[in-house]
């Protein structure tokens, strides 16, 4: 591994100085945008996912915009749009918010689809076309969106579709008490963005992106990735289980994880970890695993007990 492994670390402890004992949270962040992928913050407002993703922003040195969502947010804010220059008699692209290399997609599910299908077409191709003429967009690239659960006023849940989409689904959740103390006293007389210094460039960023799709998988567990898939697929729990896009992005998870870690290869740890964080927002409960108060989280641990690990590597 180079030396930029060591920066990531950086990275994950200026976040730290914005959100507080959420260290799982953050590490998986930063997993899925060293795996190339976008990210989904779901949970009640005001536990910090706009932070997040402001702190990381600023941690990495990355040009950033942010969108807040509202019904009245238009496809063209985030492809951009042309203007018409009588002097010229021409037409002038005016970049959207989506010509950056870290879009903040703030309450996502309160837009409308046509809108958040324009967001989603962006994170597929990289790119977007106005008028006929495709353009690309920066790289890096990265969405970190945020959507308040279902149910919340003025809100409207993805389809499955849509939320395959993102790499992974983060749940922040509410701290702990002495977190919380810790925060409120973080935030006497300052604000702890404005303490995040850069670490890393865009283009470092870049090749920490590469390093990381090159590490090593054996073919082991790249059955076991697949097995695993397959078991979600005839669970009795699940009305629907992984798509072959989960499996994919289940071996990019791990290959963040083992990354992470310092490591140039994955072992079975890295994809029983990456099983959740890619797989929450993928199934969908049977209506008798819902009657009977199952979550996903217990159909996937099960899904761990039932297809057995191969040894390798590190002991699982």
């Amino acid at each position: 591994m180079s030396e930029l492994i060591n920066k990531v670390h950086l990275v994950t402890d200026e976040v730290r100085k914005v959100i507080v004992g959420k260290d799982d949270c953050i590490e998986k962040v930063m997993a899925a945008i060293l795996a190339g992928g976008n990210v989904l913050l779901e949970d009640v407002p005001g536990v910090g996912k706009t932070e997040m993703a402001m702190a990381f922003s600023r941690a990495m040195g990355l040009k950033s915009n942010r969108v807040q969502f509202t019904p009245d947010v238009m496809p063209a804010d985030i492809t951009g749009f042309s203007v018409y220059r009588k002097e010229t008699e021409s037409f002038v692209y005016r970049p959207g918010a989506a010509m950056c290399n870290l879009l903040l997609a703030d309450e996502i599910n309160r837009t409308s689809p046509k809108t958040q299908s324009a967001l989603l077409e962006v994170m597929e191709e990289g790119n977007v076309t106005v008028d006929g003429v495709t353009r690309q967009v920066p790289r890096p690239f990265i969405v970190l969106a945020t959507q308040n659960p279902a149910g919340s006023f003025g809100t409207q849940k993805l389809p499955e579709a849509q939320m395959d989409r993102f790499l992974i689904c983060v749940s922040i959740g509410y701290p702990d008490f002495e977190d919380e103390v810790a925060m409120l006293k973080s935030r006497q007389g300052s604000r702890p963005l404005d303490n995040i210094s850069p670490v890393i460039t865009a283009g470092e960023l870049l090749d920490m992106q590469k390093e990381t799709e090159n590490i090593f998988i054996h073919d082991v567990l790249y059955e076991y990735m697949t097995r695993l898939s397959e078991f979600t697929r005839v669970n009795e729990c699940l009305e629907l289980g992984f798509s072959p896009r989960g499996t994919l992005a289940m071996g990019k998870m791990a290959r963040g994880y083992a990354y992470l870690q310092g490591r140039d290869y994955c072992v079975p740890k890295d994809v029983k970890r990456a099983l959740f964080d890619v797989g929450v927002h993928r199934v969908r409960l049977s209506q008798k695993a819902r009657i009977s108060g199952k979550r996903p989280e217990d159909i996937l641990e099960d899904t761990l007990t039932q297809v057995k690990a191969p040894r390798l590597g590190e002991k699982a």
